[in-house]
């Protein structure tokens, strides 16, 4: 599907022409941080059309080396308070320019960042990593396409009032498990149909919305596309979802696992490669690998996908909530095998010939996807560099199997395999790796220093 038959995408020209009609007021430019939110400027439309889509625009270089609180973390060789915190340049990739359409006379547009004078790519940057992993594809010969089903938990109460409460006691939109339930989705339509309405008219086209596994747990799947339209459709939709539900004064939580007592909320991650044009599938094929037809370039790209797993772990799994969601029988996967239409496979086959497609099931709907696509892809395309053959297809209950190599189980376990990774170096680069590893650690420093509810309630009176 091109571009030009998306609907809510547009043009340079036809943002001029609804400018000049008063239908844009405002153009956002931003860009993912580490964590995957959308950060960047409000733009008067003129001054966008004079300055800023044609020589974009600055903003700070800490915003690559905040936490979660945006307070600036010392210890980044990037930036810090000895270089003074300058900046970098942003520069609206016209590509993904679209109407935000839940905003009032609102045009958005993503960018790229790249060094203070806009000559060099920064490297950290999540878009650039993921960019570089898709020309690496391009030189094999290869379209990356992909698709991320994402879940998500709905509140009754608002954002401001979840916060009030320090997001305890929230009522759930649902009472009951919900999964394909239509009485309970219909309930849910306030948010879930005004998503799906503004999404699709913002050049974000949509699958469906479905009940899940958890009350007020919903899925909302966009339609598949090349990996980078993806990665920033991922990013478009959680932007309109919080938004969208803040508006009508309910919360959505993309917390991997928000209750224990609850299944966590996952992004099952789908690929697939396609020759250049993107007309024949290059995973399709007549070689049978247990119950699959597929191609040798199928067979080592779930090789190197399975075989790095571990090492690029906190690229699927950020946080230190992200492991509480690898419990068995929840859904999520605990074991680093594949099968063919196994919903306890850390890898799911899935389709046949031309739609056939590898699901990963290990990230959690807190990944940001531009590092997930990166990472899946530099495993996937090492695994064809190096004939990496997958391990032999499991068939049954991979919770009860024990003897299946176990994906980590906290993020401290995520990290120590990250920085022991050779290949995540070659694949990426030292300061690239160097500097998420300082981004990781903090994150799990952060939770370290943490007094949390559970020790209060358990050792306050008893100890």
């Amino acid at each position: 599907m091109k571009q030009k038959e998306i609907k809510g995408m547009l043009t340079l020209s036809q943002l001029e022409e609804k400018i000049r009609t008063g239908e844009i007021e405002t153009v956002i430019a931003a860009f993912p941080d580490l964590y995957g939110r959308l950060f960047g400027k409000r733009i008067a439309p003129d001054f966008f059309l004079e300055q800023v889509a044609k020589s974009g625009m600055h903003a700070c270089n800490y915003l690559f080396t905040v936490d979660m609180e945006m307070n600036p973390v010392p210890g980044y060789r990037y930036a810090n308070w000895n270089t003074g915190y300058g900046d970098f340049h942003c520069v609206p990739d016209m590509a993904t320019l679209r109407r935000a359409a839940w905003l009032d006379r609102t045009a958005l547009v993503i960018c790229d960042i790249y060094d203070e004078h806009g000559d060099t790519l920064t490297p950290i940057s999540p878009r650039t990593m993921l960019k570089k992993q898709v020309d690496a594809a391009a030189a094999m010969g290869f379209l990356p396409m992909g698709a991320a089903e994402l879940e998500y938990y709905i509140f009754k109460d608002s954002y401001e009032n979840a916060r009030s409460k320090r997001y305890h006691d929230l009522t759930p939109f649902g009472s009951y498990i919900e999964d394909y339930h239509v009485l309970q989705g219909t309930r849910e339509e306030p948010l879930n149909a005004a998503v799906r309405r503004h999404l699709a008219e913002s050049g974000v086209p949509v699958e469906f919305s479905k009940g899940e596994w958890g009350p007020g747990q919903h899925e909302l799947n966009t339609r598949y596309s090349d990996v980078l339209t993806m990665a920033d459709n991922q990013l478009v939709y959680k932007q309109c979802f919080k938004e969208v539900a803040d508006a009508l004064g309910y919360s959505v939580t993309f917390m991997a696992k928000f209750d224990e007592r609850l299944a966590g909320s996952s992004c099952h991650m789908h690929l697939s490669l396609w020759d250049a044009a993107g007309k024949k599938s290059m995973f399709a094929g007549n070689e049978k690998i247990g119950p699959v037809a597929g191609s040798d370039t199928f067979r080592w790209f779930l090789g190197g996908w399975i075989a790095r797993a571990v090492e690029m772990m906190p690229f699927y799994a950020p946080t230190v909530n992200s492991y509480k969601r690898y419990q068995a029988g929840s859904w999520a996967p605990t074991a680093l095998a594949w099968s063919y239409d196994n919903r306890t496979a850390g890898f799911r086959i899935v389709g046949s010939g031309e739609s056939l497609r590898i699901e990963s099931r290990i990230p959690g709907a807190d990944i940001n996807p531009y590092l997930g696509f990166a990472a899946a892809l530099a495993s996937g395309l090492d695994g064809i560099r190096n004939r990496i053959e997958p391990p032999p297809l499991f068939e049954g209950d991979m919770y009860s199997a024990s003897s299946l190599p176990r994906v980590p189980a906290t993020l401290r376990d995520a990290i120590t395999a990250l920085e022991g990774s050779s290949f995540a170096r070659e694949a990426f680069g030292q300061d690239v790796i160097e500097h998420y590893l300082h981004f990781y650690k903090t994150e799990q420093r952060c939770y370290d220093q943490a007094v949390t509810d559970w020790e209060r309630s358990r050792y306050f009176e008893q100890i």
